[in-house]
């Protein structure tokens, strides 16, 4: 199944399960080296997971440092990185904003939010530098509209949006192309974080009456990143089963 982007290097972050390890999966189907990053990587299994990382690295994506550290280890080992996923990501807790504690907020921005500049930061100098780069953020649909009782994801993941829009307008010209996507709730182990309430709230928003499967999520990412998408930066390409009409 090689095609435009096979040989080229991607770094997932959050890829040892749910929707990463499904792009991480797509994207080495697709011919690519790919790099998985996740804070645990102890239940990674090469055989279950259908592919060999090229390299497999512990990395907290809120420790900055970290990031760095792990990218440079990336660039130096593959030559060359010319795709960076940023998926990890938590939910944080289930509560209006009044109750929500103030460890779990700062935990849920250091995550979804920091964890995604952290990365666009180690990236972008070199893919600058080589005048080509892919980058996708995986925000939310609750980025766009905000969800009652999930303030800190909703914040966390609007934000993403918008960083993403701003630094897509800074490297337009640097042949460096950077989108989000903004999926609707997908069935990952991630659900098991959720009241069965929350998840029913959630699908009865979806006009598809079911929830997002993962490997959709992939064939997604696996075209922002190939070749055919050469025209379009920062975009929102929305998964939520009609939910998002704009």
């Amino acid at each position: 199944m090689a095609g435009g982007i096979a040989g080229q290097t991607a770094i997932v972050t959050g890829a040892a399960r749910g929707i990463g390890l499904a792009i991480a999966r797509r994207l080495a189907a697709e011919g690519c080296r790919v790099v998985v990053w996740d804070v645990d990587i102890a239940g990674f299994d090469a055989a279950s997971a259908g592919f060999t990382p090229f390299m497999l690295s512990a990395v907290d994506v809120s420790d900055a440092e970290a990031v760095a550290t792990a990218f440079e280890a990336a660039r130096a080992a593959a030559g060359s990185i010319e795709i960076l996923v940023n998926n990890a990501g938590i939910n944080g807790p289930v509560a209006p904003a009044w109750d929500y504690p103030l460890d779990a907020w700062r935990r849920v921005m250091a995550i979804d939010l920091d964890g995604v500049f952290h990365g666009c930061r180690a990236a972008i100098p070199h893919m600058r530098e080589r005048r080509h780069g892919r980058i996708v953020n995986i925000a939310s649909i609750a980025g766009k509209e905000g969800v009652q009782f999930i303030s800190g994801y909703s914040a966390a993941k609007g934000g993403v949006i918008a960083f993403t829009k701003a630094i897509a307008k800074e490297l337009a010209g640097d042949g460096v192309l950077v989108n989000c996507i903004a999926p609707a709730m997908a069935e990952t182990e991630l659900l098991a974080q959720m009241s069965a309430e929350h998840i029913a709230a959630s699908r009865a928003k979806i006009p598809m009456g079911r929830l997002l499967q993962v490997d959709e999520v992939a064939a997604m990412v696996a075209w922002i990143v190939g070749p055919e998408c050469s025209f379009t930066t920062g975009f929102v390409f929305d998964l939520t089963g009609g939910r998002a009409t704009y």
